[in-house]
């Protein structure tokens, strides 16, 4: 659903300011982090405290899979699967 629409300039280097009003609608202060998905169509911004929720696994290391799914009650919920 689209809430909003502005147009901004990109400058020499590659940069673009954020409409205020945007920013604040968003809750990007200064320095927030963000994250810029790129797809074959568009290029979405979202916050980086939104995609560590929702992504959190993908970012998890085997170290840490391994120590969360390495339980017998694991072993026990797979085993007649």
């Amino acid at each position: 659903m689209l809430i909003g629409m502005k147009t901004v300039k990109i400058t020499e280097k590659g940069q673009i300011a954020l409409p205020k009003e945007m920013r604040e609608k968003r809750g990007f202060e200064e320095g927030s982090k963000i994250v810029i998905l790129t797809y074959d169509d568009r290029m979405e911004i979202r916050s980086m405290e939104k995609i560590n929720e929702k992504m959190e696994s993908a970012f998890a290391t085997e170290k840490v899979l391994a120590r969360d799914w390495n339980t017998e009650e694991e072993d026990n919920a797979w085993r007649n699967l």
